[in-house]
């Protein structure tokens, strides 16, 4: 009967022990967080993010802890679509390669494939976005983001990247080149400087849409 208390008595010192040891956790933020609204600085006429890479393509991405990386599609796309009305990813847990596909964008009849700016995997699909496609043109550096993807060679993609203070002259070369070959289409759908006309691709014929398509966002 000693030998019993005895054991009882271990087991009660190790419960209290334990639990007054026992320091509570600071909660972890969610890699997928809303992110914060990123600094912006006003160069050749655009509004910059800072410390946001771009893809050629026309697609965005920021780092965020670790090999955790966030992806969208940049304000120079987001006013060539115009009004968009679906938003196809191509799926969570799906690697995808640098340039490859990452999701499919409807603006009325037309079908615009985005590319992966950075190689990883896809961790998550921002919800908010799919339900309400416009939301990705709207605010396209924050609220708009399309993915979260998990890249574990972030730095050496980056390379392949526009970034820091090329970004603005590389905007302004895309307007120049965007205002010569819709200039033929109609001297309305050409604007100096900033951003180009909301809706460029529905405004132009079939073939000159094509062309734009390939050139910029390299389908």
């Amino acid at each position: 009967m000693s030998i019993l208390f005895v054991l009882l008595m271990f087991l009660l010192i190790l419960t209290v022990t334990y639990f007054r040891g026992r320091k509570e956790l600071p909660a972890q933020p969610e890699a997928w967080a809303v992110p914060k609204a990123p600094r912006m600085e006003r160069e050749y006429g655009f509004s910059i993010p800072q410390g946001y890479s771009f893809h050629p393509g026309h697609t965005w991405v920021m780092r965020e802890a670790g090999e955790d990386t966030r992806v969208g599609l940049d304000s120079f796309a987001a006013n060539l679509l115009g009004k968009v009305e679906q938003i196809d990813v191509v799926g969570t847990n799906r690697w995808v390669r640098q340039g490859q596909k990452i999701m499919t964008v409807k603006s009325g009849d037309v079908l615009v494939e985005m590319l992966s700016p950075i190689e990883g995997v896809i961790t998550t699909v921002n919800r908010d976005v799919i339900d309400d496609p416009t939301l990705a043109t709207r605010d396209p550096y924050k609220d708009g983001w399309i993915a979260m993807v998990k890249s574990p060679d972030f730095v050496i993609n980056s390379k392949n990247l526009v970034q820091g203070p090329m970004v603005a002259p590389w905007m302004q070369n895309n307007v120049s080149r965007l205002n010569a070959m819709v200039t033929e289409s109609g001297p309305m759908l050409a604007q100096d400087g900033g951003q180009p006309v909301s809706g460029v691709l529905s405004r132009v014929a079939a073939d000159v849409r094509e062309k734009l398509i390939k050139e910029f966002f390299l389908n």
